[in-house]
């Protein structure tokens, strides 16, 4: 087993500060094909009938399921220090607007 401590098996992340400022988002829209899960991170506010795409991510499935593993994980470490998260049966703003998508 590789020794985490050993700094040949460290990685050095940066992020630009346009990207530490980070973007809002209170809709993921997730799609997914056999090779790749698709997130887009979208900000939609009520009374305003049109919305972009704030930010797209693409993830393989391994680190699709990473990644919900983690956050359920985080979402477990948040609700024993802050209390339950409560979660609406209906959103509270109006998700029925837009265009629709038809095959």
């Amino acid at each position: 087993m590789a020794d985490k401590n050993n700094p040949e098996h460290k990685i050095n992340i940066e992020i630009d500060a346009d990207v530490a400022e980070g973007q809002y988002s209170n809709l993921a829209i997730i799609n997914h094909s056999a090779s790749e899960f698709v997130v887009d991170f979208v900000n939609i506010m009520p009374g305003n009938p049109k919305s972009k795409v704030k930010s797209r991510i693409v993830l393989t499935p391994q680190h699709a399921k990473r990644l919900a593993k983690a956050l359920a994980d985080n979402v477990r470490k948040f609700e024993q220090a802050h209390g339950e998260i409560r979660d609406y049966e209906q959103p509270p703003i109006p998700l029925n607007f837009g265009p629709t998508g038809q095959a």
